[in-house]
């Protein structure tokens, strides 16, 4: 009888997901230590936004949770989630940052690393391979998967062939924005079986409604691992319950490793700290409902959320059906990026600024550009020529990235944190402001730099929302202009539009 692993995701996908990852530590580690108590395969607790929401929103340090969560969980193993040589950040770093973020991430506590690129470009991934198997974690490959006229079962097949040369040891199918088909899911997997041995894992949001199917398919395709959440934490733009995947298992006759009375216990407290969300309004409850329209939008799970969040902070939530529409469109013009971070952020962000607006790329934040110039790396289709040069302004030349060429920026980090902390900043701490310098800088002033002083008496400085891009429109005044705030990755832009009649 064959023997399904289960991984579960509550901490880190669930978490970003419906609570958009805000998810307080106590919480997080008295999810994790219930949790360690149901014998996962393993459990997917760190990496994703879960860093920079350390810093930017819980006033933690993602390495001292990293730390605690190994602690709170020591009979299972630890996955996190890494985006290749973007790290968990939103845009390319040399690659001494990647080794010393790799290393430190081992050494405090990850078996697995999930290495993936928003572009499924092999280059992007070369380096964060090495150095995973330089420091004896488990490399698992994710393709990010994604439904475009250029993705096909043959190119990921292509793929799979690649990581596996590039030594990995298990493969991932990350449909992030939940919408392979259950006929699919079926024909990937036994594809994939035919030309490789490595173990197969599936992870799919329930989004689209469909994941039960999906898994029935994946399991009778012959799977090795799924995903899941516990089910105070699953379904909507989250993951299907681990608890159905168990049923999915008894009725396919496959067999676990799950306890199901501490998957009961877990149960309990994972429903307890959901009732506090909800309670305090930050459970995502519009997150939960099924929504089919995903295979035409294709928005991962935790942007979907956070797009949500993002408009109704600035009361345009009644545009989101708009903005939801113009997001295939912006990525049929860049070339059929997979949208998942840090593309689908970018991608996210160009629709509401075009849906703002009432222009399409009147406005264009700087990372769409240095995506146009190859800065993210190759896109899957070509680019139109006519559309690259409406928001460049420009021909200019397209140059993919090339790790090797990236400027180091180590040493003079640790000089700028050495002078502003006043002692050897650590190892860690550099690597955390050269991903996050902002957040990590306001961390370090609000926990370090105010200590002993009256509280009145210190102040972070305020880092003002940066400027739209260059070929914005001149600021307009008018009793109808109204400020929006749009976050594309770890930058904010201040964007002031003139509200148009929707009659008009």
């Amino acid at each position: 009888m064959k023997t399904l692993c289960i991984q579960d995701l509550t901490v880190r996908d669930g978490n970003q997901s419906l609570l958009a990852t805000r998810m307080e530590r106590e919480d997080i580690l008295t999810l994790a230590a219930a949790l360690d108590k149901a014998g996962y395969h393993s459990m997917e607790v760190w990496g994703g936004a879960t860093f920079d929401a350390a810093y930017r929103f819980l006033n933690q340090s993602a390495w001292e949770i990293l730390r605690d969560i190994r602690k709170a969980a020591p009979n299972t193993k630890l996955s996190m989630l890494l985006r290749g040589q973007n790290i968990v950040g939103y845009r390319h770093y040399d690659s001494d940052i990647l080794e010393r973020f790799i290393r430190l991430t081992i050494e405090n506590g990850i078996d697995i690393i999930r290495c993936f690129d928003a572009l499924n470009d092999i280059e992007n991934v070369r380096h964060a391979f090495a150095y995973v198997k330089k420091y004896n974690a488990h490399l698992q490959a994710a393709i990010a998967y994604t439904v475009s006229p250029v993705h096909s079962n043959e190119y990921y097949i292509d793929l799979v062939k690649k990581y596996e040369e590039l030594g990995a040891d298990s493969i991932c199918i990350k449909d992030m924005a939940g919408i392979i088909s259950p006929e699919n899911a079926g024909q990937l997997i036994r594809a994939l079986k035919e030309v490789t041995d490595l173990p197969i894992n599936l992870h799919s949001h329930t989004t689209a409604g469909l994941t039960q199917f999906v898994m029935v398919e994946a399991m009778k395709a012959g799977v090795d691992c799924v995903d899941g959440c516990i089910s105070p934490f699953s379904g909507g733009t989250s993951h299907i319950a681990d608890g159905t995947l168990l049923t999915i298992a008894d009725q396919l006759g496959l067999s676990y490793t799950l306890n199901r009375e501490a998957l009961s216990d877990a149960y309990e407290v994972a429903n307890k700290i959901a009732d506090k969300y909800i309670a305090k309004g930050d459970y995502r409850t519009r997150s939960l409902i099924s929504n089919p329209k995903i295979f035409e939008y294709q928005l991962p799970g935790g942007m979907l959320t956070n797009l949500i969040s993002q408009l109704e902070e600035q009361g345009a939530a009644d545009r989101l059906t708009e903005v939801l529409q113009e997001v295939p469109r912006v990525r049929k013009d860049m070339g059929y990026p997979p949208l998942v971070t840090p593309l689908s952020q970018m991608v996210g962000s160009q629709a509401v600024l075009n849906v703002l607006t009432g222009e399409r790329y009147k406005v264009s934040p700087s990372e769409i550009k240095t995506y146009l110039t190859g800065g993210y790396g190759r896109p899957p289709a070509r680019i139109a020529e006519d559309f690259r040069q409406k928001i460049l302004g420009s021909d200019q030349p397209f140059v993919p990235s090339n790790a090797d060429k990236l400027e180091p920026e180590y040493e003079k980090n640790f000089a700028y944190l050495e002078e502003l902390l006043g002692r050897k900043p650590l190892e860690e701490e550099v690597v955390a402001y050269t991903i996050f310098p902002g957040p990590v800088e306001d961390y370090m002033r609000r926990n370090e730099l105010s200590a002993g002083q009256p509280e009145e008496s210190f102040v972070v400085d305020a880092k003002p929302a940066r400027e739209p891009a260059a070929n914005s429109a001149p600021k307009m005044q008018s009793a109808n202009m109204k400020t929006y705030l749009i976050t594309v990755g770890s930058e904010e832009y201040k964007v002031e539009l003139e509200e148009v009649s929707q009659s008009s």
